[in-house]
């Protein structure tokens, strides 16, 4: 099988929604109408029934993929420097990790190309910002304080111009991107229901910690390669801050969630371990998928025989 098709059994399929595609499309329209800003309505029960239906569905996938990496977190370490040791070496040998993908797109790849890739990126962006305030509900004390500094960065410490959802939002403006769920690989749809799922659900709060300490602590790398290609083919400085930026921030970022919210977790609840554990790695699989699917979109033209067989 194809490595970018590995997630693609995971759900419950119906007629509606029979395969992975159709499934995360669907999951992707629903987040979006979920979480928009709505005012009261007459249909307000209507609501909350296609409200539910859809929380079975994406309660099946989520327990399916859990299901999927539980041979993978089953002898995690649970002691609080055990557990940090295991979090930080997923930077070196995670899924995903040093991906071709990158040095690629930093070396080689032209506009189009980037501008494709970000268009992917840009539609399956679920809001870091909103992800870590959903998850901070009634954490303990450091680690929910953490999760405010982490939260204060990416409002841009009070000021307008410094925030990151804006930031990238002008980024996807200077490229003259037009982002849509209808046009998205769901691989990348599959990431974001993923991330959702986790922050707004609060039975899975220690997977969204996990998976959100994951992007910290692996992001850096990659957006630095972003950053270099998006100025080697002449993008603006404006346009590439906000890869500029988390080239160098998330570095600092994963230092302080390690420290200040992984630790203290694992020392209180040695059991949450595993759950975190879980959120790292799907986020983690969730992006290797991902970068398989872009490279067979961006490269067949340069490995049609390869990507063929595939």
């Amino acid at each position: 099988m194809f490595a970018g098709l590995r997630l693609s059994q995971l759900g419950a399929f119906s007629p509606e929604f029979p395969d992975a595609e159709a499934l995360h499309k669907g999951l992707a329209h629903w987040n979006h109408r979920r979480l928009a800003v709505a005012t009261p309505g007459a249909d307000w029960r209507a609501e909350i029934n296609e409200n539910a239906r859809m929380q079975r569905l994406e309660g099946a996938y989520v327990e399916a993929f859990r299901a999927w990496v539980a041979p993978l977190v089953a002898d995690v370490p649970t002691d609080p420097a055990g557990f940090i040791a295991w979090f930080e070496e997923l930077k070196t040998s995670g899924p995903g990790q040093w991906d071709p993908l990158f040095d690629w797109l930093a070396c080689e790849a032209g506009l189009g190309d980037l501008q494709w890739f970000l268009t992917q990126e840009a539609a399956g962006e679920a809001g870091f910002d909103d992800l870590v305030a959903m998850t901070q509900v009634k954490l303990p004390t450091r680690p929910k304080l953490e999760l405010a500094r982490n939260y204060w960065d990416e409002m841009g410490r009070g000021h307008e111009g410094g925030m990151h959802g804006p930031m990238l939002e002008r980024t996807t403006r200077a490229l003259g991107l037009t982002p849509a769920i209808d046009r998205t690989l769901w691989q990348s749809l599959a990431l974001a229901n993923t991330m959702t799922a986790f922050a707004t659900n609060r039975r899975y709060v220690y997977q969204s910690i996990g998976a959100l300490g994951a992007v910290e602590l692996t992001a850096p790398t990659r957006v630095g390669c972003v950053a270099e290609g998006l100025k080697r083919v002449g993008v603006a400085p404006e346009a590439r801050k906000y890869f500029v930026l988390h080239a160098q921030l998330d570095i600092e970022h994963s230092k302080a969630w390690n420290a200040e919210a992984l630790e203290p977790l694992v020392a209180e609840t040695p059991d949450c371990a595993r759950f975190i554990a879980e959120g790292a790695l799907m986020r983690l699989i969730c992006g290797e998928q991902c970068f398989e699917t872009y490279r067979a979109h961006l490269w067949a033209h340069a490995h049609p025989v390869v990507y063929a067989a595939e």
